[in-house]
Order: C-alpha cells, then sequence, then structure tokens
C-alpha cells in the first residue's frame, strides 16, 4: 500500500514540471551563447581556390619598384613590379612561421617582419631564419590586366 497524500506530496507532480522547464530554459540559454562563441573560434574550413590564375591588377596599377599583397586562393601572394618594370609573383606566406611577407622598395628585397628574414627578387631566401624560397608564380600581362598563374 503507498502511503496516505499529504500536502506536502501533493504539490510535487506540479513542481516537477516546472524544475523541468525552468532546467531545459537554463540549458537553451547557455547552448545559445556557447555555439555561436565555438563557431567563432573554430570557423568552418575554406576550400581553395580551384583556379590556377588571377588577375592580381591593372598594369598601370604598380609603379615601378614597388609591390602589392592580392589573394591568391585562401593565401596572400605579392606582385612586385621591380625597377626595370618586369612583374614577379610570389606567395607572401614565409617559410619559416607563415608570416606575410612584403616588399620593401628601399632594399629592393622582399622581407618578413616577423623575424627579418630577406628573400631576393627570385624568391631566394638570402638572410635570416626562413629555411626554404617563396613560391615563385607566372606573371603575363594580358591587355591591360597582369594575371598571376600557378607554375604546373
Amino acid at each position: 500500500m503507498s502511503p496516505p497524500e499529504t500536502p506536502e506530496r501533493a504539490g510535487q507532480p506540479g513542481r516537477r514540471w516546472v524544475n523541468v522547464l525552468l532546467g531545459g530554459g537554463l540549458a537553451a540559454s547557455v547552448v545559445s551563447f556557447l555555439y555561436p562563441a565555438i563557431r567563432y573560434i573554430i570557423p568552418p574550413a575554406v576550400a581553395e581556390s580551384t583556379s590556377r590564375s588571377v588577375v592580381a591588377a591593372k598594369a598601370d596599377e604598380l609603379k615601378h619598384n614597388t609591390g602589392k599583397i592580392f589573394k591568391f586562393g585562401s593565401k596572400p601572394a605579392l606582385l612586385v613590379r621591380s625597377a626595370d618594370g618586369t612583374f614577379r609573383a610570389f606567395s607572401a606566406v614565409c617559410t619559416h612561421l607563415n608570416c606575410t611577407v612584403q616588399y620593401r622598395d628601399d632594399l629592393h628585397q622582399i622581407w618578413c617582419a616577423c623575424h627579418n628574414g630577406l628573400y631576393d627578387l627570385e624568391g631566394r631566401n638570402v638572410s635570416g631564419p626562413p629555411p626554404r624560397p617563396l613560391e615563385v608564380f607566372e606573371v603575363h600581362v594580358q591587355g591591360e590586366d597582369v594575371v598571376v598563374t600557378r607554375k604546373a
């Protein structure tokens, strides 16, 4: 036999529903705050572009002895117009710690600011900690566009 119902026991089923509703609401609130934060910390993978070439600039956009960072797929690349007017393109990702390199017109070299690494205008590492040369791309001027292509 079950014990007789007392006023305290009679209110228990209703209290259980209130606890379930409050607990569910609290859990939903926590998830609604955490989910966006986790998505921000761990972003979705960005697929690499399947394109082998990209228009990096207009031919008259770069002055002699200047450089420009542009996007090649999901990574940065560097277009350099040397003092003699020829275009050269490289991956702008340093081979040491994946920092972004830039063209230094005063040195006529490509410079990595992270650890003062230097590359020449052929992409070869000439000083500092970079262990390998930069990836070199092919450059073609087509009309007014400077087209950069990955080497095969």
